[in-house]
């Protein structure tokens, strides 16, 4: 799926070509592409929405830029993600690949610089076999 998705943006990059592709790429479509890939990484349960993203999704829509906030500097941008990680996973090496994944797939698919890419950990992901074998002990 996530496949798919970023070769239809990168379709519709290439062919509304400018002398400036930096700035014709939205926010949203590097929002939505860095909460792709970090879902993609081993050890990510989730994207963590926060107020407004409980609203929209409580509406029955799907927000695929949920838990990520990219501004732009400089014609550089920064992407903040917000995540829940699952259980049983080292938070720094999570982190690490996160960052690692998402400034690769937006410098990728987009040309963009990516000056930073900010972890913030919101929660953690108990599994029920996991809450299970924890009971027993």
């Amino acid at each position: 799926m996530a496949e798919e998705f970023d070769s239809k943006i990168n379709n519709e990059i290439m062919g509304e070509e400018t002398e400036n592709t930096e700035n014709s790429v939205s926010d949203e479509v590097i929002a939505i592409s860095a909460g792709i890939a970090a879902t993609e990484v081993e050890g990510v349960a989730g994207m963590s929405s926060g107020i407004a993203g409980g609203i929209v999704e409580a509406l029955g829509q799907v927000n695929l830029a949920k838990g990520v906030r990219v501004t732009t500097n400089d014609n550089k941008r920064d992407v903040d993600l917000y995540v829940i990680l699952r259980y049983g996973y080292r938070v720094p090496d999570v982190a690490w690949n996160i960052q690692e994944k998402v400034k690769d797939s937006i410098e990728s698919l987009t040309g963009i610089t990516v000056s930073s890419v900010n972890i913030h950990v919101q929660g953690i992901e108990f599994t029920d076999s996991v809450k299970d074998s924890e009971d027993e002990q």
